[in-house]
């Protein structure tokens, strides 16, 4: 997998079966990194640097001197490591929530089209749809939810009738879940070629993840629970955020400092290191950081994590503890053209449905007494009402910084400020009505490949759009829950196709566009890339009305 990607840099995360020596190969270039180990698995990433500025490199990976990647009976192309060109305009195909099921005819049926894998074929077929980032935001892989293969695997090791039952229980079992996402020859490709970066949602360790301090405690009493949170955060380290960090940010980081500094002719061993790690982040979120930024020359894109950073004590409740909130405080600055906040939850609902979940973490609090507290909190975990709604401090928070910047009090105010988020299963474009400054747009992509069932579509269309908006107001309003400090509107949507979305900065503005795959006469294994939705945020900062 090509990971994080600049001017002249990238990194090359590998998984190999056994310690190897792994070298990446430009050319008569060649860069080497020996593997480490993590409860048997054998991981490495390379560094590989001093490239072109803005030009695409063909690559190949060798495992001890063999060569290994591109398989040499491939109908695929070349896999490229594609560095940036200072000034370029980019492109971010970005999503969520992804389900590991095979493309025959039976895993198209139940889950549809893998919109990621029919982007990945597109691509194939016509360069010019390549992205220079893929940003994938929440529930890569579901920890929670298996699938058939998955439970298989469970069954070859232990009783899948001891909890956690058919859910993963340790790092072997991630790691295979993780085999099992990325594992087909189109994503593995994919992957090897466009730059990727990653936060989690819930689903990559369990549904509510971190929902509230009862949930944790609800969790915590488990026989199982403590192996599952240690094996979600330290596979997360290795697999998804390791890959997200730039060379200084490596450098800096306590455990990648590990492998760095190790040069002794045995393979690490980083199991010990990672399970402490896990542990200490869970309890102690604020000794670590998995928020990140990457600047596009004028865009800047911060991605929030809202789900391992969470403040959980009852009267400081906040999405993102103190610590890492001032971190992203710092990066949500002007003098940009756009700004892109990415967050696996939507930051603005529809407004019916943002109600219902301000009212009913108010309740849960306390607003309405004891009894009232414990529905609100049977509620919040049945009907995940956990978004950045149900987490005031940190909306009005948030709204509060994007209004300033939108405003020109953090320097020149950008032409757009996006927010990017998934987890709801439907795709739309909210906009908040102001009439000067910045447009503040939030924009949602979901599912990649995890379709709601019929019902459940309907369900979540009354709950958003329908009655849900004038008892939401009334119930917020009777549990004293602060206005929100603006108004927005849905002007797109929703859908419910499995969609991955193409973001791109165009001389007319911010482009969106959502893409879903079609089987045709091909069959499932071969989908045909079709265009969804399109809108294009265009900078106007004279008439409100101008805007939908």
């Amino acid at each position: 997998m090509v990971r994080y990607t600049d001017e002249s840099s990238a990194a090359v995360w590998v998984e190999s079966a056994s310690r190897a020596t792994v070298a990446v190969t430009v050319g008569d270039r060649r860069w080497e990194a020996m593997t480490f180990r993590v409860h048997g698995h054998h991981y490495a990433l390379v560094e590989v640097d001093g490239l072109t500025l803005g030009a695409a490199h063909e690559y190949q990976v060798h495992v001890d001197d063999v060569a290994v990647w591109p398989l040499a009976d491939s109908d695929l192309p070349a896999p490229v490591i594609v560095t940036r060109a200072p000034g370029a305009m980019p492109r971010i195909a970005w999503g969520s929530c992804r389900t590991s099921v095979d493309h025959d005819a039976h895993g198209t049926r139940k889950h549809g089209v893998d919109a990621m894998r029919a982007y990945a074929l597109a691509m194939a077929r016509d360069p010019s749809l390549r992205p220079d980032l893929l940003l994938l935001l929440g529930d890569q892989v579901y920890a929670d939810v298996t699938t058939k293969p998955m439970q298989d695997f469970i069954r070859s090791k232990r009783d899948i009738r001891e909890p956690p039952g058919k859910e993963l229980q340790d790092f072997e079992e991630y790691a295979h879940l993780y085999r099992l996402a990325w594992a087909d020859e189109a994503n593995r490709w994919f992957l090897s070629t466009v730059p990727s970066a990653m936060i989690f949602d819930d689903h990559d360790v369990r549904d509510d993840w971190n929902a509230s301090l009862s949930w944790k405690r609800k969790m915590e009493a488990t026989s199982w629970w403590h192996g599952r949170i240690v094996a979600g955060l330290s596979s997360y380290w290795v697999y998804q955020h390791l890959g997200n960090l730039s060379p200084s940010e490596r450098a800096a980081d306590e455990i990648w400092q590990l492998v760095a500094a190790h040069d002794g002719p045995e393979e690490l061993d980083l199991s010990a290191v990672l399970d402490d790690f896990a542990e200490r982040v869970d309890s102690q979120p604020t000794t670590y950081r998995f928020s990140f930024r990457r600047d596009f020359d004028d865009t800047r894109l911060v991605v929030i994590d809202s789900r391992a950073a969470r403040d959980l004590t009852p009267d400081a409740r906040a999405l993102v503890d103190a610590t890492e909130w001032e971190w992203v405080d710092r990066q949500l600055q002007g003098d940009v053209r756009h700004l892109l906040v990415a967050t696996s939850l939507p930051f603005l609902l529809p407004t019916g449905l943002h109600h219902i979940e301000a009212w009913d973490e108010a309740i849960s609090q306390g607003a309405w007494g004891r009894v009232w507290a414990r529905i609100g909190e049977f509620l919040r975990q049945v009907v995940d009402l956990e978004h950045w709604a149900a987490w005031q401090r940190s909306f009005q928070s948030l709204a509060d910084i994007l209004t300033e910047i939108a405003d020109g009090g953090r320097g020149d105010a950008p032409a757009t400020i996006a927010v990017l988020a998934g987890d709801v299963h439907y795709s739309y474009v909210a906009e908040v009505e102001r009439s000067r400054g910045s447009r503040i747009i939030q924009a949602v992509c979901s599912p990649v490949r995890n379709p709601l069932p019929i019902a459940m579509r309907w369900f979540s269309v009354v709950m958003s759009y329908g009655v849900a908006a004038p008892f939401g107001a009334a119930a917020a309003k009777s549990a004293k829950v602060p206005e929100p400090p603006f108004r927005w509107r849905t002007i797109r949507g929703p859908w419910f196709d499995n969609n991955i979305s193409v973001l791109e900065d165009t001389d007319a503005g911010l482009q969106l566009t959502w893409h879903s795959g079609v089987v045709d006469g091909a069959g499932p294994r071969e989908p045909v890339l079709t265009e969804v939705a399109r809108t294009v945020i265009v900078p106007d900062t004279a008439d409100v009305s101008h805007r939908a």
